[in-house]
């Protein structure tokens, strides 16, 4: 092993912004001081309960993916799990996430986009 994975960085327009919808979905707390990281208005982080770090780096030129055309490619995206997908869709799109593909009856996931336009996917468990 070469390395451990420190964080998962996505680029935004509002990285705040994007910190706390991914703490709706997620839970964790939001801009905890942490010597990794220098906090600013262009700069948030999400520890999670479950020990990971997401963070969120603003860019004044983000240009969201257009999943699932490769004109602007997805570049990454995030698999999340859930119990139940119903009762998850209604919460991701009450925290702002938009459906890209709500998939057709017993498929076990669906796609959506955050509010800064990068796909994920929520994943029965």
């Amino acid at each position: 092993m070469i390395a451990e994975l420190q964080c998962v960085v996505l680029d935004c327009p509002e990285p705040i912004e994007l910190a706390r919808f991914y703490a709706a979905l997620l839970g964790g707390e939001i801009d905890r001081p942490d010597a990794g990281w220098n906090l600013s208005a262009q700069w948030s982080t999400l520890h999670t309960p479950s020990g990971q770090v997401l963070a969120f780096q603003g860019t004044a030129d983000h240009r969201p993916p257009t999943w699932p055309d490769p004109a602007l490619p997805q570049q990454l995206h995030l698999d999340l799990t859930v119990p139940d997908l119903d009762l998850a869709h209604d919460a991701v799109l009450a925290a702002g996430a938009r459906v890209l593909d709500a998939g057709g009856p017993g498929r076990s996931w669906r796609v959506y986009a955050d509010p800064a336009g990068h796909p994920f996917c929520l994943v029965r468990h």
